[in-house]
C-alpha cells in the first residue's frame, strides 16, 4: 500500500551501511517510524529530504505495519538552522520534545503546526530564540493536556497580582502570599504572567507576537522550561547541549 503525506523528520538514525531509520511527525498518521533505504548512498534522491529537521512530502510504502520511504521531496529545509549551531541545537530540542509528547499513529495537526511554526521562526530569526523557546514549550504543554490555570489565584481569586508565582506541580498561578512554600514555584511578574496568558490563548499564527525583555523575559523562560520538565518528568539531552553551546 502506498500513501503520500507531509512529514517533519524528528530523528534520524543510521542503519546498516546506507539506510536511515526515521521518526516522522506526519500530517495524516501522527508520529510514525519509517525506513529510508539507501538514503546515505552517494547520489541518493531521498538523502536531503530525509534529514532531521526537514519538512518533506513523502510517498511511503506500507507492509504489515512497517513503512518504507519510496519518494521524498523537500517542502521546507529551514536553512537558517544549518547556518547557526545554537539555533540548530535548539531546533533539535524542539524535535526531541515533539517526539516525546506525540502519540504513535495518532494525527495531531496542531502539534505539527506548532513544530513547523517554531522552526520557521527560529530559522528566519523572526523573534529572539529565548522567546520562541518559551512559547513553544508552554504551547506544547497546552496541546498535550497540561494547560496551566492562569486566570486567577485559586486561593483568593485575585486576577491582577503584583507578585505572581507559578506552582509547577499544580499548574496554577498564585499570589505570592497564597502559594504553598512546599511547592516548586517559579517567580513571575505582571508582564511575564501576561505573556504566559497570551501564549496559552493566542491564535497559532500569532503565537510569538508579544514583546518581553530583560528580567520579565528571563522569568517567562525559566517558568516555561521548568514547567515542561517537571510535568513530563524527564530530561532532554538536546536542551543540555543547547545550554552548553550558549555558555561558550
Amino acid at each position: 500500500m502506498f500513501t503520500t503525506t507531509n512529514a517533519l523528520v524528528l530523528r534520524e538514525v543510521r542503519y546498516k551501511e546506507a539506510d536511515r531509520i526515521l521518526t516522522l511527525l506526519t500530517s495524516t498518521d501522527g508520529k510514525i517510524t519509517v525506513k529510508a533505504r539507501g538514503a546515505l548512498r552517494k547520489g541518493s534522491k531521498t538523502a536531503a529530504a530525509t534529514q532531521q529537521l526537514t519538512y518533506s512530502e513523502m510517498t511511503l510504502f506500507g507492509n504489515r505495519g512497517k513503512w518504507t520511504v519510496n519518494e521524498a521531496v523537500i517542502k521546507e529545509a529551514f536553512p537558517g538552522l544549518r547556518r547557526d549551531m545554537e539555533n540548530l541545537a535548539l531546533g533539535c530540542y524542539f524535535a526531541e520534545c515533539l517526539e516525546a509528547l506525540s502519540v504513535e499513529d495518532q494525527p495531531e495537526p496542531a502539534i505539527l503546526q506548532l513544530g513547523l511554526n517554531s522552526l520557521y521562526a527560529l530559522s528566519n530569526q523572526l523573534y529572539p530564540s529565548e522567546q520562541i523557546k518559551a512559547a513553544f514549550e508552554l504551547r506544547l504543554m497546552c496541546l498535550t493536556g497540561y494547560t496551566p490555570e492562569l486566570s486567577a489565584c485559586p486561593a483568593c481569586g485575585c486576577q491582577e497580582m503584583e507578585q505572581p508565582v507559578l506552582s509547577l506541580e499544580r499548574g496554577s498561578v498564585f499570589c505570592r502570599a497564597c502559594a504553598d512554600s512546599r511547592d516548586q514555584l517559579a517567580r513571575l511578574c505582571p508582564d511575564s504572567l501576561a505573556a504566559l496568558r497570551y501564549i496559552v490563548s493566542a491564535p497559532a499564527k500569532q503565537l510569538f507576537s508579544f514583546r518581553l525583555e530583560g528580567e520579565a523575559m528571563q522569568r517567562l523562560s525559566s517558568a516555561a522550561e521548568r514547567y515542561l520538565l517537571l510535568q513530563t518528568e524527564r530530561q532532554f539531552s538536546t536542551l543540555s547541549y543547547w545550554k552548553n553551546i550558549r555558555i561558550r
